[in-house]
């Protein structure tokens, strides 16, 4: 599943996933599911064709990821792997930054992070000139019902509708739209 709130130079993106990695990091080595959210750049383009036409919309580089994860042995909805990124480097996310009170209460850490989306995107190293105002704004006022889709999507995950697993056992694999 992947949901979508669009501003104006800003987006948010939100999937579940289902994570093999083939080269775990330490005591991580099962594979885990849950949600990701994404802040990512966007961009709008000019619509094609007559004025009733499309409007091409790209939600482009990520800035800052919350991984809401947990191990697949781990029972249902715990999210012993939540961290988040607060940097990317290009399309590649920084390390994993692992903090307590997201583990703890996911959804209030999360609501308390887009509730100031200036703080994320300094820590995210992001230009003043790369949003607007009204970025900074419609994203504060649209974090109660951001993390209300997150809030969904974990319960699906923690109910075994989202973020299934493989059908056969595999290496590797990534599974969900982010």
């Amino acid at each position: 599943m992947l949901a979508a709130f669009g501003f104006e130079a800003l987006g948010v993106v939100i999937g579940d996933m289902y994570f093999v990695d083939p080269t775990p990091l330490a005591g991580q080595e099962t594979p885990e599911r849950g949600v990701r959210l994404e802040l990512r750049l966007i961009d709008r383009a000019a619509p094609r064709g007559s004025i009733y036409a499309g409007i091409p919309i790209a939600f482009t580089r990520p800035v800052w990821r919350v991984d809401l994860f947990g191990s697949t042995e781990s029972p249902p909805g715990t999210l012993d792997r939540a961290h988040h990124h607060p940097r990317f480097n290009g399309w590649e996310p920084g390390r994993r930054h692992f903090v307590p009170e997201l583990s703890a209460d996911p959804l209030s850490w999360l609501a308390d992070q887009l509730a100031d989306p200036a703080a994320v995107l300094a820590r995210a190293g992001i230009e003043a000139d790369d949003f607007t105002e009204a970025d900074v704004t419609g994203l504060a006022a649209a974090a109660p019902e951001i993390v209300a889709v997150v809030k969904r999507m974990l319960d699906g995950v923690r109910d075994g509708q989202l973020a299934p697993a493989p059908a056969e056992p595999v290496a590797a694999a990534r599974t969900g739209w982010l």
